[in-house]
């Protein structure tokens, strides 16, 4: 992480402890993502100013730790508001079962998210904080054809079978 090889993740769930993690990445000069960033949403505006990171999840969980008191579905759509936030959206997989991700989009839409910033949580928003958002995460030219086609909105229907699958151009279901 010191030579800038790998980036720091810090799973932080309070506002208290996602600032220290973003005090320990700038004094140690670390690429970083906050992970699960449960109160993001009561520092959103810090959180902005930092340029942060964050993969908010899972949604879809109960509250069973005190750190996830006050959890909101909201959370997305208050980070997703400011322009410097990367948002994405998590399931934390095996914690909630990736086969609910688009589940926990359908709650975030639901709780104000719109649907194209629930697409991009999911999509290039992710390829941007692993960095390979040149390959993948969007469809243009040169890009990975990797593609999901539903015949039905899968935010509204969570067809959780898609119709067809493409990796590197080739149809495979």
């Amino acid at each position: 992480m010191l030579e800038k090889k790998s980036k720091a993740f810090f799973h932080a769930h309070r506002a208290d402890d996602i600032c220290t993690a973003i005090r320990i990445a700038k004094e140690f000069d670390l690429d970083y993502v906050l992970v699960h960033c449960t109160q993001g949403a009561l520092i959103v505006d810090y959180l902005n100013k930092q340029k942060s990171k964050v993969l908010v999840g899972p949604i879809i969980s109960d509250t069973c730790k005190p750190e996830l008191a006050g959890f909101s579905g909201k959370t997305p759509c208050i980070l997703s508001s400011k322009e410097n936030i990367c948002l994405a959206i998590t399931t934390d997989h095996p914690e909630t079962p990736i086969q609910y991700l688009l589940l926990s989009c359908k709650i975030a839409i639901d709780e104000g998210l719109s649907e194209i910033e629930a697409l991009k949580a999911i999509t290039i928003n992710p390829a941007k904080i692993c960095n390979i958002d040149d390959r993948v995460g969007s469809i243009s030219e040169k890009k990975d054809a990797d593609l999901v086609v539903f015949s039905k909105d899968p935010f509204k229907n969570f067809c959780l079978r898609p119709d067809s699958v493409y990796i590197n151009g080739k149809k495979i279901l």
